[in-house]
C-alpha cells in the first residue's frame, strides 16, 4: 500500500467540489457538423492536389513529345564565303 499524493489529494477534493459544467444540447449536432465541414475541405484539398499533379505529369509529358525549347529549324543557310 503506497502513501496518498499531497497533489492527488488536492485534485479529488478539487474536482469533487466543483459541479461538472453543463454540456449544451446542441453540441453533439455542431460537432458532427463541424467534422462534415473538416472532411469536406480535406476531401477538396486532396482533390486540388491531385488535379495539379496530373496536370503538371500532362505538361511533363507534352513539353517531352514537343520539346517547346527547341528553336525552329533555318530555312537558309549560312553563307559559305567567309
Amino acid at each position: 500500500m503506497r502513501l496518498p499524493d499531497r497533489k492527488e489529494t488536492e485534485v479529488r477534493a478539487l474536482l469533487e467540489s466543483v459541479p461538472p459544467a453543463p454540456v449544451p444540447p446542441d453540441l453533439a449536432e455542431r460537432a458532427r457538423s463541424r467534422g462534415l465541414r473538416l472532411a469536406h475541405r480535406r476531401r477538396t484539398a486532396a482533390l486540388l492536389l491531385w488535379a495539379f499533379f496530373a496536370v503538371a505529369v500532362a505538361f511533363a509529358v507534352w513539353a517531352a513529345v514537343t520539346e517547346p525549347w527547341v528553336g525552329e529549324p533555318a530555312h537558309t543557310t549560312p553563307p559559305l564565303g567567309w
